[in-house]
This record gives C-alpha cells, structure tokens and sequence, in this order.
C-alpha cells in the first residue's frame, strides 16, 4: 500500500512539475504576405507594443542592431529575385535587422536565421546593407507594425512603424522581363489555342503603353476566335482605338461593351464604358 501511495504523490509531483500556466504573449507572432509584381514576399516577426514605454532610442535603440521586433529576429522571404531599394537580393529567405538613428533607418539583410533577436548577430552574415529615411507621422502606433501599401504593377513599399517612427523600403519584382518573353513564345513566335492568351497580351501592352496597332490586332484575334463576345475584351479593343485615335469605331465599340455588360449584369464595366463615351465626346 505504502509503495502505491509514494508512486501516486511521485506521479502527481511529476505533473505538477510539467505543468505550466497558458498565458498570451505579450509580444505576439504574426506573418504578412503579399504578392508584389510576380513575387511573393512574407514576413513572419513578433509584434511589442509600447504601454507607456519610450519607443524612439529605447525600444527602438538607436545606433545598435535591433531585431526589428520582439523575440526571435525578423524573417523575410522572396519566392523570386527581386530589388530592395534597387539593390538586387536573391530568392530566399533573410533574418531582417535595423539600425536605427532619429534620421535614418539602415536596413540589413543577414543570412543567419539562427539567432534569437539580434543577441549574436555578426556583420560577416549580411547579404545586404541600404540606409531610408526615417519618418516621425503624428499618427500613433501603440503596437510594432509591418504592413505593405503603396502596389504598382511591379513593387511595393515594406512599413515599419511605432509609435511616431516609421521607415519604409522598396520591394521590386523583375516583370517586364518575364512577361515579354512569354509575350514572345506564346503570342508573337506562335499561335496560341487559347483566345484569352491574345486578351493577356494586349492588356499589357495596353497597361505599359507599348504599340497599340499591335495589341489592337491581337484582340480583335480574340474576339475573333471566341464563341461569344465578352464585355470586358471589346471594353479594351474600344481604349486601344481611342489611343490611336479612332473616335468614332472606338464609341461603337464601347457602346457594344456596355450593352454587352448590362446583359451580363456587371454595373462596373457600365460605368466604365459610360466614361470612356464621355471622354470620346469631348
């Protein structure tokens, strides 16, 4: 009897002993991700937050490397090549470091994913090194936030911000590139099978203002090769006769576009085919 009763309280101190209180972080862990231009970008970090403590040269401490965070250092990561400020970073994965002054913000990419915050952390590591401004908005951040904004078709800028201090980066991906060559392969080198491959290839020629004689035969490729007539191809085949400057076909097309989408129940492409009859008539 003796020995089940020393072998219960051992097993009870053993649990006890295991046993921890399930608490939230006071600095939670987050991931981001987007798609700038034709690569993704994600950021996983720990978020602070201020509570009433001195964010510029404390938390945030100036003229030393900082984690950019809490807890383990920042990671980022690109799915393909991309620009940083216009310095060119491999796909990868990166420890993200900062060095801040009340000015300027060094931004500082390190091939050590290893170390827990910037304790450990050697020069020797960097893959990248750039300087930003920094930027001190009257808007307040209580908690430590990356966000993405300011999208084009290629970039993005990457923020930090807290508190009254921000500094923002550069994200570029190579698209045009990329997206010629296929232009090439598929449409200019071939025949596509696909109608909409003729649609992809005037859009982009139309959205990086290239020859517009030609992305206009391309479309009328499209709706020649298609079953029915789409609203938002022969929306674009009426921009591209407007750029070159067909006023009258490009009205017929947008007033066929806009019977066309009233049809399919899209007030959008209405609206859209509206204005560019009104910008005709001027």
């Amino acid at each position: 009897m003796k020995k089940l009763v020393f072998s219960f309280i051992a097993m009870i101190c053993a649990s006890m002993a295991y046993a921890q209180i399930q608490m939230p972080p006071a600095s939670p862990t987050f991931e981001i991700k987007g798609t700038v231009g034709m690569a993704e970008v994600k950021v996983v970090y720990s978020r602070p937050s201020a509570r009433g403590r001195k964010v510029a040269g404390e938390l945030i401490p100036y003229n030393e490397v900082w984690r950019t965070g809490a807890n383990a250092s920042t990671k980022i990561s690109f799915s393909q090549d991309v620009l940083l400020e216009g310095n060119p970073v491999a796909a990868g994965e990166y420890a993200l470091y900062t060095e801040f002054t009340e000015e300027e913000a060094t931004i500082i990419l390190s091939k050590n994913l290893g170390w827990w915050g910037a304790i450990g952390y050697e020069s020797k590591d960097d893959v990248l090194r750039f300087k930003v401004p920094v930027k001190h908005p009257s808007s307040m951040y209580e908690t430590f936030t990356i966000s993405f904004s300011d999208f084009t078709m290629n970039s993005a800028n990457l923020n930090m911000k807290w508190e009254h201090t921000k500094a923002m980066f550069k994200i570029e991906s190579k698209v045009d590139d990329v997206v010629m060559a296929q232009i090439k392969e598929q449409v200019i080198d071939n025949t596509p099978a696909n109608p909409g491959i003729y649609f992809q290839a005037a859009t982009y020629y139309y959205d990086t203002d290239r020859d517009a004689e030609m992305a206009l035969g391309w479309v009328n490729k499209a709706i020649d090769a298609s079953a029915q007539k789409q609203y938002w191809v022969v929306h674009l085949q009426a921009k591209l006769l407007a750029k070159l400057g067909k006023k009258a076909e490009a009205k017929s097309a947008a007033q066929e576009s806009m019977k066309l989408a009233e049809e399919g129940g899209n007030p959008d492409y209405v609206r859209l085919n509206e204005k560019l009859i009104a910008s005709l008539d001027k």
